[in-house]
């Protein structure tokens, strides 16, 4: 049987984002993460969405670059994310900020239907081929400023974004399905904090802050995908 060289680092990642998430719960009213979601954490390999030379780092407990500007999120952020969509496996769930495909990925491993888009094409692609190797097909990849989400396959139960507004777009808020949820940070960029967005059955929208934190920015209405 193959030995993964990674259990060790793994397990310790999920160790630090339990006690992270303790240390947190005076901000985001969440002590721990649910089992589903932790567990979900524990199977994707980071290492897979990294950078060949960063794989030794993989399961520490913070971002890592991935080329762009960009880069693959926190382990706790990305737990933390997806525990407050509190998914179900029959959600039609949108993603903004593909990046490397992590995200998505423990998106797919809690919900059957996962749209995921970046504006940069290099990252899209590189996802999308790294996705449907690790066994993702429920993950569809496209191209596209996420500022304008993906009309045509919505409205969403769920959406993630992983790049901050100022102010939650229009669009996505139009794209959540009556009763759905959006996680999205939002403020200047030295005043964020992860938005909580919940759609009423009515059609009338509440938010709420859950916990500061640094994002990079989403790209401004009107840019196109692979511009510069």
């Amino acid at each position: 049987m193959e030995t993964d060289v990674f259990e060790s680092q793994r397990r310790h990642m999920l160790a630090e984002i339990e006690a992270e998430a303790l240390l947190t719960a005076s901000y985001t009213e969440r002590p721990s993460f649910s089992a589903a979601v932790m567990a979900a954490v524990g199977r994707v390999p980071r290492h897979e969405f990294v950078p060949v030379e960063l794989m030794p780092y993989a399961y520490l407990n913070r971002p890592l670059p991935i080329g762009f500007d960009k880069t693959i999120s926190q382990p706790y952020i990305v737990a933390l994310m997806t525990d407050i969509l509190d998914l179900e496996r029959a959600d039609r769930v949108l993603e903004i900020g593909t990046g490397a495909g992590y995200q998505a990925a423990i998106l797919a491993e809690l919900a059957d239907s996962v749209y995921s888009v970046d504006i940069i094409g290099e990252l899209a692609a590189g996802a999308e081929r790294r996705l449907k190797r690790l066994g993702y097909g429920q993950v569809t990849v496209r191209v596209a400023n996420g500022y304008y989400g993906w009309p045509e396959n919505g409205p969403y139960d769920k959406i993630m974004v992983t790049a901050a507004c100022d102010l939650v777009p229009p669009p996505l808020m139009a794209q959540l399905k009556a009763g759905g949820r959006m996680i999205i940070p939002t403020g200047i960029p030295e005043k964020q904090a992860l938005t909580v967005v919940e759609k009423s059955s009515t059609g009338s929208f509440s938010t709420r802050d859950v916990l500061p934190v640094r994002f990079s920015e989403l790209e401004e209405p009107g840019k196109l995908a692979g511009a510069a």
